[in-house]
């Protein structure tokens, strides 16, 4: 995105927009927002929800700044460092997420305030909690209106949450299909059949669900006003409130989510990887102030980097490994575990391809670490060694990246089920590919195994 734009998420409120003005990240809030403005600063609202650390701060900035004459005030938000989709969260990260909006939700009606959407885009995940980004969410609360974005939040929060607890967590990837949420009726249909004896679930879905597609089929009938007193809408958000916190998943069953259980790493091994990969985060100059971690697994070697102060994403495609990495750090401020298939990373999505940033367009970052994965993509996926280090080159600055040769018994346990098409997967075709695009720095045997440690510097 260049220097002066809006973002191509921002279009569809009337009451403001983002945009950028000379690289800086900037809020207009329109004018037919003034008042709901002055009602979130007045009230307190605001001052609970940042302090609280469930609203981002924002400090405001001159009016001189403003995109367009509609403007009657400029916000500058506080940056998240990175920003992640609803599909690339783990279980409890999109549960609390949907905590967090109903506990948002809650204290807007103690301040005469509601929310008029309960988008799971609105969230965003900042010093590992996850908090509301969108300051224009906020309405006046009007007693006995019902509350709008009910249909919204289940969609966006209680669909997928039932679907991965009680179906299947791979369900969770429909959220990138269904921008708007998981259509009711879809996740009804697919729900397993004993979800509709469940009160909650029965009433929050499958009824929700009968209801909404009557009201689509019927295009006769005409919509009374009901009354939605104070204390049916918090009856409501206690409902939900239940519902999603009794919602559970076990983290078990997949691939790659007991990796370091099974490892062929001796004691010795891991310690003196350890060592050596902290001493090449250490040798990373200009010291790197944002990190991915490609397959990460459960985040052991992330920690490494966040302990010395860099922001890392632990990117990993096994859902249980990001669910452990995920409980294991929730005090971890730096860390940021996410879903990622690599051999089908996240694309640009939304209108005109601008609405959800791909997987490359959130980078370049300034270091990369790629740790015992080269053979899942060269072997496991036949993706050529070239093409994985054009695509490294694209996503970071310099890299950490362990060379897993044939003779290693994972490469050989990948080998056993397929024919070995892979004449050029060498240590010297490996260091001819990546030095098209990489100088290596330095590079060290790790002991007791046929694996090398490289820390690279883009060219």
């Amino acid at each position: 995105m260049s220097a002066d734009s809006q973002l191509g998420a921002s279009f569809r409120d009337p009451s403001g927009f983002i945009y950028r003005k000379d690289g800086v990240l900037l809020r207009q809030v329109n004018t037919c927002y003034s008042e709901s403005l002055a009602l979130l600063m007045k009230s307190g609202l605001y001052e609970v929800l940042t302090q609280g650390g469930l609203l981002i701060p924002h400090t405001q900035v001159g009016i001189e700044l403003a995109k367009t004459s509609e403007a009657v005030a400029v916000l500058k938000p506080d940056l998240v460092r990175t920003v992640s989709y609803p599909y690339e969260w783990c279980f409890s990260q999109l549960k609390d997420a949907a905590l967090t909006t109903l506990q948002i939700q809650r204290r807007a009606i103690e301040h005469g305030m509601c929310l008029k959407d309960a988008s799971a885009y609105n969230i965003q995940f900042h010093n590992a909690r996850p908090l509301l980004i969108d300051t224009l969410s906020f309405e006046p609360y009007e007693e006995g209106r019902p509350w709008k974005p009910y249909r919204q939040f289940c969609q966006h929060f209680l669909a997928p949450l039932v679907l991965m607890s009680h179906v299947d967590i791979r369900l969770a990837r429909l959220s990138a299909s269904y921008i708007d949420g998981i259509p009711l009726d879809l996740a009804s249909k697919i729900s397993k059949p004993s979800t509709r004896f469940s009160p909650s679930i029965g009433m929050h879905l499958h009824l929700h669900a009968r209801l909404q597609a009557g009201k689509a089929s019927d295009t006769t009938r005409q919509d009374t006003k009901r009354t939605f007193g104070k204390n049916a809408l918090m009856g409501l958000l206690d409902s939900l409130q239940t519902l999603v916190e009794n919602l559970k998943w076990k983290p078990e069953g997949t691939e790659w989510g007991d990796y370091y259980s099974d490892t062929n790493y001796s004691a010795g091994a891991m310690s003196t990887k350890h060592q050596l990969v902290g001493a090449f985060l250490d040798g990373i100059s200009p010291a790197p102030q944002t990190v991915w971690d490609l397959g990460a697994n459960n985040g052991e070697f992330s920690a490494l980097s966040t302990a010395r102060g860099f922001s890392t994403v632990a990117w990993d495609i096994d859902p249980a490994a990001v669910e452990k990495n995920y409980r294991g750090r929730r005090d971890d401020r730096l860390m940021l575990p996410l879903l990622q298939d690599l051999t089908n990373p996240s694309p640009a999505i939304g209108w005109s391809l601008r609405e959800r940033d791909s997987f490359l367009e959130r980078g370049p970052v300034d270091a990369l670490m790629a740790l015992a994965l080269i053979h899942h993509l060269a072997i496991g996926n036949n993706v050529p060694l070239a093409d994985v280090a054009a695509f490294f080159a694209k996503a970071g600055k310099s890299l950490i990246i362990e060379f897993v040769p044939k003779e290693d018994s994972q490469v050989q346990r990948l080998l056993s089920t397929r024919e070995d098409v892979f004449p050029s997967y060498t240590q010297t075709g490996f260091e001819e590919a990546f030095g098209k695009h990489f100088e290596v720095v330095r590079q060290e045997k790790i002991v007791d195994t046929v694996r090398t440690l490289y820390l690279m510097r883009r060219r």
